[in-house]
């Protein structure tokens, strides 16, 4: 066609009009329209001009003091060559073609799609969070269904870096890597959205807008958890605090005993923590919490911290006996915890716990000689006159 030129420029075909004055934008990466025999791609964009230049004037100072020459764009002497320089001949000029990905933000109102363009630049990443974060603001936020197809979108390409960081990371270790030279360890572009990126730039920043409603905010992150666990991608433990302490925030109680109850929120020990905190605001978050670290079944320890800390001595000790660690534990805590208690009783039948431990451990129910001289003398030496009272 008389009067067109093209240049490709961050991956995309620029076409450009000089009877027009415009040029439009190809990316023949995304999906366009297939008969079967051709594939037909739309313009990603309304047909836009060039950005106007103005050329400095060069010579003595007198003469610089004059007013910029205007440079003439879609001039017939341009001569193009690939992939992005333009060459005025007229006027004695090279420039290099580029594209200004922010502006493109407002010109493409399908979020979809937007995210389809901007996934396949090189300088995205700050681009991609801002439309995430302009999306979910403002008395025109975008609707669940949209906000879901972004997150897909970004959690793909996630999806498809941590595979290929798996599969080389096997092959490595199956000494591939030195037999092979083909196999190189995967590039990590801007299109790598990951779960820190998401809540540093843009979920957290969500839970702090008081004027969104909770609700939303709530959908929000949980459409993220949903997509994150689609695409099989473990959640951050971040995450889930993150919702737990929005809900918190906000007095949903009963929404949060759900999610945990139906365990929509994936079990860790910093989560059960973040429970037991919350006890004084919620006090079933005491149990959820506990339901919770005998659920990861690598948390023994600190079920049974949790329990003393409660002056539950008896709970924690047949806790033990129930996972066959009561052989083992330290009993000078117990009888200090049960100390604690000022309930003579409790401490009668820890202590007499103990030695029938002592008596089928090692045929003896004393204690050995070193174990009421603890490191602090004067506490456990109440402890021992407190022992002495069964004796």
């Amino acid at each position: 066609m008389k009067g067109l030129t093209a240049v490709v420029c961050l991956g995309i075909t620029v076409c450009s009009f000089s009877a027009l004055q415009t040029s439009v934008i190809f990316d023949i990466k995304l999906r366009g329209e297939f008969d079967g025999t051709v594939t037909f791609h739309h313009p990603v964009l309304p047909a836009r001009s060039i950005q106007p230049y103005q050329i400095p004037v060069a010579g003595p100072a007198p003469v610089t003091s004059q007013s910029p020459v205007p440079c003439k764009l879609y001039s017939s002497s341009w001569i193009v060559f690939q992939p992005d320089i333009i060459i005025s001949a007229s006027q004695g000029y090279l420039w290099n073609l580029q594209v200004k990905l922010q502006p493109i933000v407002n010109l493409l109102p399908d979020k979809g799609r937007l995210m389809d363009f901007l996934l396949q630049r090189k300088e995205c990443k700050m681009v991609i969070l801002a439309v995430c974060s302009q999306m979910l603001s403002g008395s025109d936020r975008a609707a669940l269904p949209v906000v879901a197809t972004v997150f897909d979108k970004l959690n793909q390409e996630y999806k498809r870096y941590l595979d290929a960081e798996q599969s080389y990371a096997v092959a490595a270790e199956a000494g591939q890597s030195r037999c092979s030279p083909l196999l190189r360890r995967p590039v990590r572009t801007q299109a790598v959205i990951d779960q820190s990126d998401m809540y540093t730039h843009v979920l957290s920043a969500l839970t702090e807008k008081k004027e969104t409603p909770p609700k939303f905010v709530i959908a929000v992150l949980m459409e993220y958890i949903r997509s994150l666990n689609q695409f099989q991608v473990p959640v951050q433990h971040y995450l889930h605090e993150l919702v737990i302490k929005t809900l918190v925030q906000h007095n949903l109680f009963y929404t949060l005993h759900q999610l945990l109850q139906y365990h929509v929120l994936s079990d860790s020990k910093p989560l059960a923590c973040l429970l037991l905190s919350l006890e004084s605001f919620y006090p079933p978050a005491h149990q959820l919490s506990l339901d919770m670290l005998k659920r990861l079944s690598t948390a023994n320890d600190e079920i049974v911290e949790v329990l003393l800390s409660k002056h539950q001595v008896l709970a924690a000790l047949r806790f033990l006996r129930g996972v066959g660690g009561h052989d083992s534990v330290s009993a000078r805590k117990f009888l200090d915890a049960a100390k604690q208690t000022e309930d003579r009783m409790l401490f009668y039948t820890i202590f007499r716990f103990f030695e029938q431990r002592n008596q089928r451990l090692r045929g003896n129910p004393s204690f050995t000689p070193g174990f009421w001289r603890p490191c602090s003398h004067e506490a456990y030496d109440a402890l021992k006159s407190h022992a002495r009272f069964y004796i």
